[in-house]
């Protein structure tokens, strides 16, 4: 498993990029809306001792297995890939987030995942919809979006991995699938919604 330490290009030929989260859920952040997310701040309910949510505690109250919430005030939505704080990636052929719950391999959970994609009889949990204006950033949603290229004071930089997304409306479904005896798979697809 290769966890992006920047932010990587990822084709259908090479090896996903994994981003793990410091303990909270991971976020999909239009890159148009980046600079306005600012994660988890001293002036917050988790890290500070404020009365008003961050955007970090905005998106841990999600209940939901994913969902949208606002980014800035400028109508930008991310989406949170919410429910438990699992290293995922993100699968551009299906359009879908990997969510690492449980497996021994990178290759033995993305042909379980693979599987629980086409397998009709797979239970999604419809999860709302979210608009997009294009490539987005999948990262820890603890870190602030002007944050991601800024090394840690004892080297690296934040986990993130790019988006490739055209415009558009999208409906979100998620599962978490017990595939076999070895792989427990999350899944997080967003499906275009035709005007």
């Amino acid at each position: 498993m290769s966890v992006s330490s920047s932010t990587e290009t990822h084709t259908s030929h090479t090896s996903p990029v994994w981003v793990e989260s410091m303990g909270g859920p991971l976020i999909v952040v239009p890159v148009s809306a980046l600079a306005a997310w600012h994660g988890c701040t001293e002036t917050g309910v988790m890290a500070g001792d404020a009365t008003a949510p961050d955007d970090y505690d905005r998106a841990c109250a999600m209940d939901d297995l994913a969902g949208v919430i606002a980014v800035g005030e400028n109508g930008a939505q991310a989406l949170v890939l919410a429910d438990e704080p699992a290293t995922s990636c993100y699968l551009p052929e299906h359009r879908a987030f990997l969510r690492w719950l449980a497996a021994s391999a990178e290759a033995e959970l993305t042909a379980a995942a693979e599987a629980v994609l086409v397998d009709p009889a797979t239970e999604w949990e419809e999860c709302g919809t979210w608009l997009s204006d294009g490539p987005a950033t999948l990262m820890d949603s603890a870190v602030a979006g002007s944050e991601l290229d800024i090394e840690y004071p004892g080297g690296g930089k934040p986990a993130q991995a790019s988006v490739s997304l055209p415009t558009g409306r999208w409906r979100i479904r998620a599962t978490h699938t017990k595939a076999d005896k070895e792989n427990w798979v999350g899944l997080v697809q967003i499906l275009p919604i035709e005007s």
